[in-house]
């Protein structure tokens, strides 16, 4: 059984289709996690929801998928966020909006705890480094844990026993595959689908192979420049259509 993990789609809808045709090139996709921000930023909230909802997936929120109906304020945001997520409330429809408010901020699903921030904070914390994932590894049963918000990918390995142990942290690269490990537990960050952060402006995902209890890294390029002309005719600020063909 493979199953797709995917976090900030922010409302790309370009770059989610690559992502879906690649991993479906790879071998066939039996389920789909994805783990927020599904919505802001970029100019298909609703097919990016349509999406998500034709496959049946498993999802938790993101901050700016609850800032768009509401449940956060726009204050909270940088100027250019608050500016997307206050265009995007404007196109959700009544029904996409009662997705996103249907959605919990955890889920337990397989071994696998989901949350968009952090299991210590679902909704605003980054886990940028081993430290934050040490605490962090306190807050969930299961032994694995995925997360999003900061659209790098990274894996964290805690191999602590009775408090003794270390936690380590790198990023995959490209095709890279990790085995899940039976004595230590993993927090795992697919990386940006949408709006990549770590300066590669490739779409990136990753896979579960639940057969082979492992989880494989991937990118791919998509046809951005399609985004950022949605983008543009839709009003949203230039700088967020820019940053797409950097990956920052």
């Amino acid at each position: 059984m493979r199953i797709l993990l995917l976090t900030d789609i922010h409302g790309n809808f370009q770059a989610l289709q690559a992502v879906v045709q690649d991993a479906e090139n790879r071998g066939p996709v039996d389920a789909v996690w994805n783990m927020g921000d599904i919505v802001g930023y970029g100019p298909e909230p609703g097919r990016c929801i349509q999406f998500l909802r034709e496959r049946s997936a498993v999802t938790v929120p993101g901050n700016h998928d609850l800032a768009a109906i509401n449940r956060i304020p726009l204050t909270d945001f940088n100027p250019y966020a608050a500016a997307a997520c206050a265009w995007t409330a404007e196109q959700l429809t009544g029904d996409e909006r009662a997705y996103l408010e249907s959605l919990p901020l955890r889920i337990q699903a397989d071994q696998f705890t989901l949350v968009h921030g952090s299991p210590r904070d679902p909704v605003w914390e980054y886990v940028l480094s081993t430290i934050i994932a040490a605490a962090n590894f306190h807050h969930f049963e299961t032994p694995f844990c995925l997360v999003g918000h900061t659209h790098i990918p990274a894996i964290y390995v805690d191999t602590r026993v009775d408090g003794k142990g270390t936690c380590h942290g790198y990023h995959l690269v490209p095709e890279e595959s990790l085995s899940l490990p039976r004595n230590a537990r993993i927090i795992y960050n697919p990386g940006g689908v949408g709006q990549p952060r770590d300066g590669d402006p490739r779409a990136s995902y990753g896979v579960y192979d639940r057969d082979a209890a492992a989880i494989t890294h991937y990118r791919v390029p998509y046809d951005y420049r399609t985004t950022q002309e949605l983008m543009r005719g839709a009003g949203l600020p230039d700088y967020l259509a820019e940053r797409l063909a950097l990956g920052r």
